[in-house]
């Protein structure tokens, strides 16, 4: 185990000790397990699979689908 010195902020580390109280811990315990959030969120992830999914419908009447002021008046309900 390494030691080293950290320069925080006042109200980091008041509310840092105020959480290792509440929870029965160490400071060091708070502080490690925190770096060890941070740190481990930076991994990168899996590539995402995208599920198409398709239903049967049909054009409203009246619904030109090459004007899209007219659908987006459609979609936002001004017309």
């Amino acid at each position: 185990m390494s030691r080293t010195t950290l320069d925080l902020s006042d109200d980091v580390l008041r509310e840092a000790k105020k959480r290792a109280a509440a929870e029965g811990k160490t400071l060091r315990e708070i502080v490690e397990t925190a770096l060890r959030g941070h740190l481990g969120g930076k991994t990168k992830r899996g590539r995402y699979a995208l599920r198409w999914r398709s239903e049967r419908g049909r054009l409203r009447a009246g619904v030109r689908i090459d004007d899209r002021d007219a659908l987006l008046d459609l979609m936002e309900g001004r017309r």
